[in-house]
């Protein structure tokens, strides 16, 4: 059997720090969302020569697994390509990761092309229910290639950041202007294998971006591998997690931006406004007052004017109370309804006259 297509042998690894799971944990979707931009730079020599291009992006997707549902996640893509010593030379990199940060699958490619030796990698790493799986292709020449498979188990990566998310980490770091102190994750080394990493906040400075001098904040990672010296990579940020300048320490490439973005700017909702209740005295205010009297004038002149259009009020209300008062009726609401019945314009032929012992038609009897 091909060593390509035998079962990947499950790798062990060392444990990052107690709180880098945790820090990971804390960082929420709404603290991403700011995150999620597409930038460019320019990659330069340490003379300032034009060397080739470098670009980020990071956008909102969905990802399925095999056998899974479907989930929200981020589509990581990051390419570089230039000629250095007059060498093309290329990177690119795809990948999802989850809301977590959790890395669902990335593939990496790496190239050289020496006349000579040109050196091609490609590594892809897929999440497959509790694993990891790794497969590293390299092509040296036209002809040799090795290729290698090896898995994790997922349980064992609790903290890891992967080359994909690191981009979305650093971002978050840039936008919080602060570094967890003293916290170790782990990280793929150069030949996909699992080691240990850490950030280092370097402080604040200007810098020229274009034509604009920007504070910037840095930010330092570094990867241990087990083998040979560490790498590391200095990144200068803007205030909303845009790139200004990124260094890998002792390479002789530079990626630059050469034009201020406009920076993303997250307005804070402000909090709704509350009105405590006080108490309605509208005697006291001068306002309120002031209405009701006018209010009150209103209708006194209107009232006034329509008993004056119609004299026959006066007349009918004072025989209604002087029948009232010499009758004395218990039922003064029934003896109110008798007297006015024979007014109705629609009360049925009938005597004008009831007894006074009759049960009331206008009240409701238990």
């Amino acid at each position: 059997m091909d060593q390509a297509d035998s079962p990947a042998p499950v790798q062990r690894v060392l444990a990052a720090s107690e709180g880098a799971a945790e820090f990971l944990a804390l960082i929420s979707a709404e603290e991403l969302s700011p995150c999620l931009f597409a930038e460019s730079l320019a990659m330069v020599s340490e003379s300032g020569q034009p060397l080739g291009q470098f670009s980020v992006s990071v956008q909102p997707a969905c990802y399925e697994e095999p056998g899974e549902q479907e989930q929200d996640c981020y589509l990581v893509q990051a390419a570089s390509q230039g000629i250095v010593n007059e060498v093309p030379c290329g990177s690119s990199l795809t990948a999802y990761i989850s809301k977590r940060l959790e890395t669902l699958e990335q593939h990496q490619h790496e190239y050289v092309k020496f006349r000579a030796h040109p050196l091609d990698r490609k590594t892809h790493v897929v999440k497959r229910g509790g694993r990891l799986v790794v497969k590293k292709i390299i092509e040296e020449g036209e002809h040799e290639v090795q290729t290698q498979s090896f898995s994790y188990n997922c349980a064992s990566l609790r903290g890891l950041i992967s080359e994909a998310a690191n981009l979305l980490v650093l971002r978050v770091l840039a936008r919080r202007r602060a570094v967890p102190q003293d916290t170790i994750f782990l990280a793929f080394d150069t030949e996909a294998r699992v080691c240990t990493s850490t950030y280092q906040a370097m402080g604040s400075q200007t810098q020229l971006v274009g034509m604009t001098a920007a504070e910037v904040f840095v930010v330092e990672r570094a990867v241990c591998a087990d083998e040979g010296i560490p790498m590391a990579w200095q990144f200068y940020f803007l205030s909303d997690g845009h790139l200004a300048r990124r260094v890998q320490v002792g390479s002789p490439v530079t990626m630059l931006c050469l034009q201020m973005p406009v920076l993303i700017d997250v307005e804070e909702a402000e909090p709704r406004p509350v009105f405590e209740k006080k108490p309605l005295d509208w005697e006291e205010d001068v306002q309120l007052y002031s209405q009701f009297l006018d209010r009150k004038e209103e209708l006194q002149a209107s009232h006034a004017s329509y008993a004056r259009r119609h004299p026959e009020l006066s007349a009918l209300l004072a025989d209604f109370l002087h029948q009232l008062l010499l009758r004395r009726p218990d039922d003064v609401v029934t003896f109110a309804a008798q007297f006015f019945a024979p007014f109705a314009t629609q009360r049925p032929p009938g005597s004008a006259f009831q007894a006074s012992h009759k049960p009331s038609p206008f009240r409701s009897h238990v």
